[in-house]
């Protein structure tokens, strides 16, 4: 308590931090997050989990889905030339520009939404609005205190525009690798492809009877069965179907966001979409966050968010060998200022 108490008084950006939060645990400044649970011990313990030395991509291409049914706003990647004095840098033979030369070359660039496929949400993708000052005001912010507009902010300077979180940015993830233990939840081998919002009864039970154990900084993989059912719609999702089937975390149960903060996991990824249900029960008169499991760990608790990972083949490996832990190792893009990023996950056994 004494050491959140001088994060207080050295903390500029609030006097008050959200309930439940835990802003400035981990220093005034902090933007990683729980990563900071992510010690070379974990790191070890992953390492130790290693027996067979079989790796498993958990990524699925990256022009998964197909389209932008699924999720209106994100389209699938552009590759594009780039080019060389004039030329299309694409199967360019040098000998266009010096007779002799007999070597051919591509190059190209690539247009991608940051959160389109598997992914990594950073800490300044999801915020709200919040009287951190304790004046009668709330602003836009994100995790511990960072403001909308100005660490995270649009960019227009007449001749461009664009993004950039100078606070909370995809890099500050990056830099930490990323690695380390991993704990796998398997859903779908409990409920198949039945749409279900698993709360936190059902989480408990799914634990008891995998006989499922999770430690501070350990990090929460879910598998639901949506990666794979993405894989066989062969880019033409039924984005209909999609979003009635598998299993989500019910984040409206405050118990699943309470095992949340108790647990101490460092980061949750999952093979579907959100994580949690986006669609959920119909609710009138809505007070509070639509995303309440997305609020809770990036905005209150410093959690990063993955999803729609491919981790079917690896949860099946898991079961037959009768092991739900691994060694992963996931870091995103360095991409600076991005608030999400392309993940290419690798899972160890």
């Amino acid at each position: 308590m004494a050491n959140h108490e001088n994060n207080r008084q050295k903390n500029s950006r609030w006097k008050i931090r959200p309930r439940g939060s835990n802003w400035g645990d981990f220093g005034p400044d902090d933007q990683k997050g729980r990563l900071n649970l992510l010690t070379p011990e974990k790191v070890m313990q992953g390492v130790a989990e290693v027996k067979e030395g079989k790796s498993f991509c958990l990524s699925l291409p990256l022009d998964y889905p197909g389209g932008n049914s699924v999720n209106p706003k994100r389209h699938p990647p552009q590759l594009r030339p780039t080019y060389h004095e004039g030329h299309e840098y694409y199967n360019m033979a040098w000998s266009k520009l010096v007779p002799g030369l007999t070597d051919v070359s591509a190059d190209d660039v690539a247009i991608i939404h940051t959160q389109y496929s598997t992914q990594w949400d950073s800490l300044a993708h999801f915020g709200g609005e919040f009287d951190a000052m304790d004046d009668g005001t709330p602003e836009r912010m994100y995790y511990n205190g960072f403001r909308a507009g100005t660490d995270v902010m649009a960019l227009d300077d007449g001749d461009f525009e664009g993004v950039a979180a100078h606070q909370l940015g995809i890099h500050n993830m990056a830099e930490t690798c990323v690695q380390g233990r991993a704990v796998m939840l398997d859903f779908h081998a409990h409920y198949g492809d039945e749409r279900v919002r698993v709360n936190y009864d059902m989480l408990e039970k799914i634990m008891a009877d995998d006989a499922i154990e999770i430690e501070p900084g350990d990090m929460l993989l879910i598998h639901t069965g949506w990666g794979q059912m993405i894989l066989e719609m062969n880019l033409d999702p039924d984005a209909e179907k999609l979003h009635r089937s598998c299993a989500v975390l019910d984040s409206l149960d405050p118990k699943i966001l309470e095992w949340v903060t108790d647990s101490g996991i460092a980061v949750i990824a999952s093979d579907n979409m959100a994580v949690e249900d986006i669609g959920g029960p119909p609710r009138q008169n809505i007070k509070g966050s639509r995303l309440p499991l997305h609020e809770h760990c990036l905005f209150k608790l410093g959690i990063h968010l993955g999803e729609i990972w491919y981790l079917t083949e690896l949860a099946g490996w898991l079961r037959e060998n009768e092991r739900s832990r691994l060694l992963l190792t996931a870091p995103p893009l360095r991409l600076t200022g991005a608030v999400g990023s392309p993940v290419m996950p690798v899972g160890t056994v």
